[in-house]
């Protein structure tokens, strides 16, 4: 472990800015409000922001992609393909360990299965990961329910944990030992290690006060949605809240659906596109012939916290898919994010215990 001054962050960003393209945190210009982006600046990196308002998936998962395109000759009845490199070498710098955890998700759902996504793969080649573990929660924070947080344990290049004026550096790579011995960083000791562990119990510690909008109760009702004993009356009263808006999946860091489309250009050539999708979206299980099986939004809305929540789900992620970021409980016009789902589950579990 290494000693770097966080006077020093921009040197890190400036140093990685060489090689790779970069993204973290920023704060907008309009708002002031933190957002994960692509920045040209080293110097716009802001890693005392707190949790940005969206999940860095859009860089290995753009919202929005062509993937492939394709032209047919109609006289020699032939097709040819076209696809984009998508192979660049991208930074992302300052990332939480509940987002890195979003990103080890994604990685074992596009990579860790029978198929491999090969586009996810193309953007997840040559990629330098720099934590930024959180020495205090966030208002609406519980990663600490969900085994993400505070602090990153696997999957990074670099992790920052905050010491005073300094930044305890670790390496978690051969790419992170080589930045260490660029930048010149000391040493930190041996005692730095247990010096980090006193600061990240000092910031799981301060969940109670802090982490106030934090309502979680994971492991009892992963337990009730696994086994099913959650009443129609509860997914019932949580459809009735969704406004079928798609936000909670946009924010989410580990909501993997997507929508493939084709669109003609006048040119004769026909765009592949991929798109985000969102089970909540009535349209999301239509199949072929208008059947829709989950036409009903608490038919929806279910399938969402069972995937989020559920010990099955958590076997193909082998950890649970929501990792406590908090932001679907930002972004919900019907306050059906996670933690009040898991507030509402809650009071029906402690409603029939007293009975």
């Amino acid at each position: 472990m290494y000693i770097m001054p966080k006077s020093q962050a921009r040197a890190l960003a400036a140093a990685l800015a060489e090689d790779y393209d970069l993204h973290g945190p920023v704060l907008r210009e309009e708002s002031g409000e933190p957002m994960f982006d692509r920045v040209e600046d080293p110097a716009a990196i802001r890693l005392e922001a707190a949790i940005p308002y969206n999940p860095p998936k859009s860089v290995v998962f753009p919202q929005a992609e062509r993937i492939m395109s394709y032209r047919y000759d109609r006289e020699a009845k032939t097709v040819s393909l076209e696809r984009d490199d998508l192979v660049r070498p991208k930074a992302l710098v300052g990332l939480r360990a509940c987002d890195l955890n979003g990103l080890l998700c994604l990685d074992r759902f596009y990579l860790g299965q029978e198929y491999v996504d090969e586009f996810y793969r193309d953007h997840r080649k040559k990629m330098f990961i720099v934590v930024n573990n959180c020495v205090r929660p966030f208002p609406q924070c519980f990663c600490v329910c969900t085994d993400s947080g505070p602090a990153a344990r696997e999957g990074y290049d670099v992790a920052l944990t905050g010491d005073g004026d300094d930044y305890l550096f670790e390496a978690g790579s051969e790419k992170g030992q080589a930045l260490a011995r660029r930048l010149g960083l000391k040493e930190a000791g041996p005692g730095a290690a247990g010096r980090k562990a006193k600061i990240i119990d000092a910031s799981i510690a301060r969940f109670d006060a802090e982490a106030t909008e934090n309502k979680a109760w994971i492991s009892r009702v992963m337990n009730r949605i696994t086994t099913g004993f959650i009443s129609n009356d509860i997914w019932e009263f949580i459809g009735d809240q969704c406004f079928e808006c798609g936000a909670c999946s946009f924010v989410c860091p580990t909501c993997s659906c997507f929508n493939i489309e084709d669109i003609n250009s006048r040119e004769g050539r026909t765009d592949r596109m991929r798109s985000w999708d969102s089970c909540s979206y009535e349209g999301y299980t239509r199949m072929a012939g208008e059947h829709n099986p989950r036409r009903p939004v608490e038919d929806r809305r279910n399938k969402r916290f069972f995937c989020k929540l559920s010990y099955s789900q958590s076997r193909k992620y082998l950890r649970p898919g929501c990792v406590g970021c908090g932001r679907c409980n930002r972004v919900c016009p019907g306050d059906i994010g996670i933690a009040n789902v898991v507030t509402y589950i809650r009071r029906e579990i402690t409603k029939a215990g007293a009975k």
